[in-house]
């Protein structure tokens, strides 16, 4: 199995105070886990390590090919091509349409190509199924079309793994689930995931391996087989 994200003996900090320690995590190319655990219990501190915007000052980790002990500021833009990032809130420029707002992040990561740039749009939009929605601003869309967009955005550079941090923590139940679907299709497509979410109903509906944070502490849970 290839693994995409590794922490041994690691131990994250907020400053000087200890949020979690002692994380023993992998996780393999295909997977899609849930980090789950209540708020303030580390779950972004961990996805900000994860992407480089907080350091890892003990223990091993190492996240798509990249050693997160010695990551660089320069090594952090390269680090996040190879990870696609989805907000909670959206994160999409306002000013741009959907269109605009991936060929920014196109243009951003070193794409010349502007043949190559329409198509790349094209085809990730398809994905999430906003293909016809390309030219719309993003207050013109529902919080699930502009999440949509979102992933989107995250699969621009064909990411070895997508880190999504409580991707639907503003969405209804139902957009949610839809939601949820969409990052399911990209998981059975071969996209590696790993999704920080507070949504109860969303891990029984999809059951999957589950690291839970709690006591600064990162840990497997079981899920009871009904």
């Amino acid at each position: 199995m290839q693994q995409v994200l590794y922490l041994k003996d690691a131990s994250i900090f907020q400053g000087d105070s200890l949020v979690l320690s002692d994380i023993n995590v992998e996780v393999n190319k295909g997977d899609f886990v849930y980090l789950i655990g209540k708020t303030g219990t580390g779950k972004s501190s961990f996805m900000k390590t994860l992407y480089g915007d907080l350091p890892l000052t003990k223990g091993e980790g190492s996240i798509v090919d990249f050693d997160l002990r010695t990551l660089k500021e320069k090594d952090i833009p390269f680090l996040r091509r190879k990870l696609g990032v989805v907000f909670q809130d959206f994160k999409l420029l306002t000013d741009r349409t959907v269109n605009e707002n991936l060929l920014f992040v196109l243009k951003a990561t070193g794409w010349k190509d502007k043949k190559e740039m329409t198509t790349r749009i094209e085809e990730v939009l398809n994905k999430v199924g906003m293909k016809t929605k390309g030219f719309k601003f993003p207050h013109e869309l529902s919080g699930g079309e502009q999440q949509r967009v979102a992933i989107a955005r995250a699969l621009l550079n064909n990411p070895e793994l997508i880190l999504a941090d409580e991707p639907t923590g503003n969405l209804d139940p139902q957009t949610s689930v839809e939601v949820m679907e969409v990052l399911q299709d990209i998981n059975k497509n071969g996209n590696t995931i790993l999704m920080a979410t507070h949504d109860y109903a969303l891990l029984l509906k999809y059951p999957s391996k589950t690291l839970k944070c709690d006591d600064n502490q990162v840990y497997e849970v079981v899920q009871k087989k009904n």
